[in-house]
């Protein structure tokens, strides 16, 4: 051994410690900017908008996934945004809920994550309950009445729900239409009132309503005599299928439908009519944040955008209720708003609903089918 090797050895080994360290302080550095930009998703700052701002023009691009309608809402949502913020390109894609959380899982189990902001009827709960989500807060909340806030900052509620009933009114003309629960009963009805099954909105939230609203022992006992006028158990298609069938003389009455439905066809002329009845089952569409986001200030403008007043009014030109008590939906829907038509309203949270999807659907299974 030469007199250098060791000297070469010692330099080799202080190079390595060199590297070694340099990436230990890269790899802390890059930690520590992911916490503080996921920091912004909670923040109350007095700044926190132009912090959003600022890290959204540097990171350029947002990814939305919704079950809105294209054309109706998203492609509408997505110009608005752009146009108001160039800086930042949104992209959505858009699927039903079910879809849209299988595809939010995969991407985490393969720790490829797209999505930045996810939105669907149902997804905060099935989100949430699956660990994809973290919690976040926007400002835009204040404007929601206190019944469509989450205390524990896990969504937000973008659009709600009313559920009735459909009748055709040439086979049911105006004014015979049941008018309640109870009339369901009537004996006429026998055979003739369909409902859906196969998705969470249909019969397992029919049977919670009930169960909210009656207490379990009045509701079962209603549920058994219900179940004596041999329910029409309609599975293909969507919600609006359904309404499209009662309008072709198919079903004369459907239950527990998107009440605003049949108010559209009816506009265009079609023989169809909704009915709400006491106490309106409403639910709500509910906006996400998933674990890990790579694009947490670009995220939050486009919360902060969907939950605006620009943003809420988009959803109401697409015929969607919006959550903001400072936004109207389109006049034509407003006679099926509970509270202006003086009707009770019961609101199902997430929360509530998957309480007690499972056990409404137990029921469903030993009475209805």
């Amino acid at each position: 051994m030469t007199a250098l090797q060791p000297r070469r050895r010692l330099l080799r080994i202080a190079h390595f410690a060199d590297a070694t360290l340099l990436g230990a302080i890269a790899l802390t550095t890059i930690l520590v900017s992911h916490a503080c930009a996921q920091a912004i998703l909670l923040s109350h700052a007095p700044d926190r908008d132009q912090q959003i701002l600022a890290g959204a023009r540097k990171e350029g691009q947002v990814v939305l996934y919704s079950a809105m309608i294209v054309n109706q809402a998203l492609r509408p949502l997505a110009d608005a945004f752009m146009k108001k913020y160039p800086f930042v390109k949104l992209t959505f894609w858009r699927g039903d809920t079910e879809e849209i959380v299988d595809k939010l899982g995969a991407e985490e189990r393969a720790d490829n994550l797209v999505a930045d902001v996810v939105e669907g009827t149902g997804v905060g709960d099935l989100a949430v309950n699956a660990g994809l989500t973290q919690p976040f807060y926007t400002p835009m909340v204040e404007a929601l009445p206190e019944r469509y806030r989450d205390p524990q900052n896990r969504w937000t509620y973008t659009r709600i729900s009313y559920f009735s009933i459909a009748y055709n009114t040439r086979l049911v003309p105006p004014g015979t239409q049941p008018k309640s629960y109870d009339d369901l009963l009537d004996p006429r009805w026998r055979g003739k009132l369909a409902w859906r099954v196969g998705t969470a909105s249909g019969t397992p939230l029919f049977i919670t309503s009930i169960r909210l609203a009656r207490g379990e022992q009045k509701a079962m006992e209603y549920l058994h005599k219900l179940a004596q006028q041999k329910l029409i158990n309609f599975g293909s298609g969507s919600a609006r299928t359904l309404v499209d069938r009662v309008i072709a003389g198919d079903f004369p009455i459907a239950l527990n439908i998107f009440a605003h439905h049949p108010l559209i066809s009816k506009a265009k002329g079609a023989p169809v009519d909704s009915q709400l009845l006491n106490p309106v089952p409403s639910t709500a569409g509910t906006m996400i944040i998933p674990k890990g986001v790579r694009h947490p200030y670009a995220a939050m403008l486009l919360v902060d955008f969907i939950m605006s007043k620009q943003g809420q009014q988009i959803l109401a030109n697409a015929d969607y209720f919006p959550s903001r008590s400072d936004v109207a939906p389109k006049p034509l829907l407003s006679s099926v708003i509970p509270e202006r038509a003086g009707v009770p309203e019961l609101f199902i949270s997430p929360d509530k609903l998957n309480q007690y999807t499972e056990s409404s659907e137990k029921i469903f299974e030993e009475l209805f089918q």
